[in-house]
C-alpha cells in the first residue's frame, strides 16, 4: 500500500476479497510444533489498519469486511490445541484510521486516535483469556512514549493480562528488544528476539524464487547464532491469500523439526553467552574453523558444520572436560585432553547428521566451560 502508493479506499476495497480457507491457524501451529516451536505471534492489525479481529474499534475487520470470522479467535484456539505459547501482533501506526497521520500535529486526532489504539490493545488483552506476549510495531508518526500514552497503555495490558511479556516497540524498553533481519544481542544481560524474514518478505510474495528462501541448514546456523548470545529467533512465514503455509516454508520447517528433535539439548532453555553481543567480541567460548558453540551450564555444545572427518581438535580449552557425546544418538566420543588442546578421535569418516549436515557434540565440563584463543600462539 505504502510503496505502491495505493489510494486508502482502492487498497480497503481488497478486504473484501479476502476469503481464507476454514482454520488456516491449525495447519500453522501444527506445523508450528513440528518445526519445533515453542510460540508464535501472529499479526492482529498491520499498518493498512485491517484488524483481524471482533472489534468495536473499526468496521474495517475480518468480521464485518471479507471473512465474517474473527481470526484472531481461530489463531488463539489452534495455539492452544497445540500447546505453543499465544503472541499478538499490533501495529501502531495505521494507515487507514483517518487521524493516523494527523494525530502528530492535531490535539484533537491525537485524542481520537490514541482512544481506537488504546481500545484495540484492551480488545486484544481482553477477549481471548491468557496472552504471553504483546510485539508491537512501528509507533509512527508519535515521537515519544508520553505522546502515545505508552506507560498507561502497558499499564492497563499488565493489569489484564499479570504475566504478558511486552517487546520494546512503543518507545519504551519494557522486557524485551526486537532486532530485526539481524542477529544481534543489542543490550549485555537484556532478554532479546531476532525477527527475520523466512524468504525477504514479511507478506506473501508468490513470486519470489525458491534460491531466495532459507534453507534448513541456514535456519540451524541461525538458531545457533541468536542461542549463543542468549536470545530467541522469530522467523516470519506469510500465508497464502487462502491462510495456506507455502510449500516452500513446510518442507524446510519439518526439516529444521527434524533435527531439534535430535539436538535441541543445544538450544531451548536458557543459554549462557557462548558468544558476545557481537559475533567476534568475548564469551565464553571462541570461533573455529570447524564448528559453533552454545553452552547451557557445565555443559559446551559444538556444533560441527563442517565435519573434518575421524577427528575433530579443539584448543584453548580452560575447562576439565569429563565426558563427550555425539547428541541425539547419545554415542560416546573417545578424547584426550593435553593441557588447554582436546581432541576428539574415532569419529564417523562423514557427518552423521542427514538432515543438514551439522552435528553436535557434548561436552561435559567439571567447571563452567570456557574457551580463550587469540591471535598468538601462546597455547603452542
Amino acid at each position: 500500500m505504502n510503496r505502491e502508493r495505493i489510494p486508502i479506499k482502492e487498497y480497503a476495497g481488497l478486504a473484501d476479497q479476502f476469503r481464507p480457507k476454514r482454520r488456516p491457524a491449525r495447519q500453522w501451529a501444527r506445523l508450528a510444533v513440528q518445526a519445533g516451536m515453542k510460540y508464535m505471534v501472529m499479526t492482529t492489525k498491520h499498518h493498512e489498519g485491517y484488524c483481524l479481529w471482533d472489534t468495536v474499534q473499526t468496521d474495517y475487520n475480518s468480521l464485518a469486511r471479507g471473512p465474517g470470522r474473527d481470526l484472531v479467535a481461530e489463531y488463539v484456539d489452534a495455539c492452544r490445541e497445540y500447546g505453543l505459547k499465544v503472541g499478538f501482533y499490533y501495529s501502531l501506526m495505521d494507515w487507514h484510521h483517518p487521524d493516523g497521520a494527523r494525530c502528530v500535529h492535531d490535539a484533537k486526532a491525537r485524542k481520537r486516535f490514541l482512544s481506537f489504539t488504546h481500545g484495540c490493545v484492551r480488545e486484544l488483552m481482553s477477549n481471548y483469556g491468557r496472552i504471553d506476549i504483546l510485539w508491537y510495531d512501528v509507533p509512527w508518526p508519535l515521537e515519544t512514549a508520553a505522546l502515545w500514552q505508552s506507560r498507561k497503555m502497558n499499564a492497563m495490558v499488565r493489569g489484564l493480562q499479570p504475566d504478558i511479556i511486552i517487546n520494546n516497540r512503543s518507545r519504551l524498553e519494557e522486557d524485551f528488544g526486537t532486532p530485526e533481519e539481524r542477529i544481534l544481542a543489542e543490550k549485555p544481560g537484556r532478554a532479546w528476539e531476532a525477527c527475520m524474514t523466512f524468504n525477504g518478505s514479511w507478506g506473501y510474495m508468490p513470486c519470489v524464487p525458491d534460491q531466495d528462501w532459507l534453507s534448513p541448514r541456514q535456519v540451524v546456523l541461525m538458531l545457533q547464532q541468536v542461542a549463543a548470545m542468549g536470545g530467541n529467533l522469530l522467523l516470519n512465514i506469510g500465508p497464502a491469500p487462502d491462510g495456506s503455509v507455502p510449500v516452500q516454508a513446510v518442507s524446510r520447517l519439518k526439516t529444521v523439526g527434524s533435527w531439534l528433535e535430535q539436538n535441541g539439548q543445544a538450544v531451548y532453555g536458557n543459554c549462557d553467552l557462548a558468544l558476545g553481543p557481537g559475533q567476534f567480541q568475548p564469551g565464553l567460548m571462541s570461533w573455529m574453523n570447524t564448528g559453533r558453540w552454545t553452552v547451557k551450564g557445565k555443559d559446551a555444545y559444538y556444533w560441527v558444520h563442517r565435519w573434518p572427518g575421524r577427528q575433530i581438535a579443539i584448543g584453548g580449552m580452560r575447562s576439565k572436560v569429563l565426558s563427550a557425546s555425539l547428541l541425539g544418538s547419545g554415542r560416546k566420543v573417545a578424547f584426550s585432553q593435553k593441557g588447554r588442546r582436546v581432541v576428539l578421535s574415532l569419529l564417523p569418516a562423514a557427518c552423521p547428521d542427514r538432515n543438514v549436515k551439522i552435528a553436535v557434540i557434548k561436552l561435559a565440563c567439571r567447571t563452567r566451560p570456557r574457551q580463550v584463543l587469540g591471535p598468538g600462539c601462546k597455547d603452542i
